[in-house]
């Protein structure tokens, strides 16, 4: 299964190409799907940060690679505690200011690789 591209990302707004895309205004991706990424679920705020549960989902759909987009100013925190969690299960984690985040997902995605990812659009 591939991981879907992403066609657009502004302040706000992101769009996941495929079936299972869409517009969103944060997102999570994998292999073969995406969704909105609902902070609410999970807790998630901008500090501490990106929770375990944000991950263990792209995890569960394959994600070998873990991208994360902090958002436009990279308020979000990823906590040293999430790669060592994303690492214990055999994945890889990357984090990026979102827009470049977007640009490392894509080339992972196009070329062929089992990429997931968290993208926070605004701050």
């Amino acid at each position: 299964m591939t991981s879907p591209q992403i066609s657009k990302v502004e302040w706000g707004s992101v769009n996941v190409d495929g079936a299972r895309g869409g517009t969103f205004k944060d997102c999570k991706v994998w292999p073969g799907g995406s969704r909105a990424w609902d902070w609410r679920e999970t807790g998630t705020k901008h500090e501490p940060g990106v929770q375990p549960a944000d991950v263990q989902e792209v995890l569960d759909h394959g994600a070998t690679t873990i991208i994360v987009g902090r958002g436009m100013n990279e308020r979000l925190q990823v906590p040293k505690e999430i790669e060592t969690y994303v690492t214990s299960h055999g994945a890889n984690l990357k984090v990026f200011q979102t827009e470049a985040a977007v640009l490392e997902y894509n080339r992972l995605a196009l070329a062929g690789g089992c990429v997931g990812g968290l993208f926070h659009t605004t701050c």
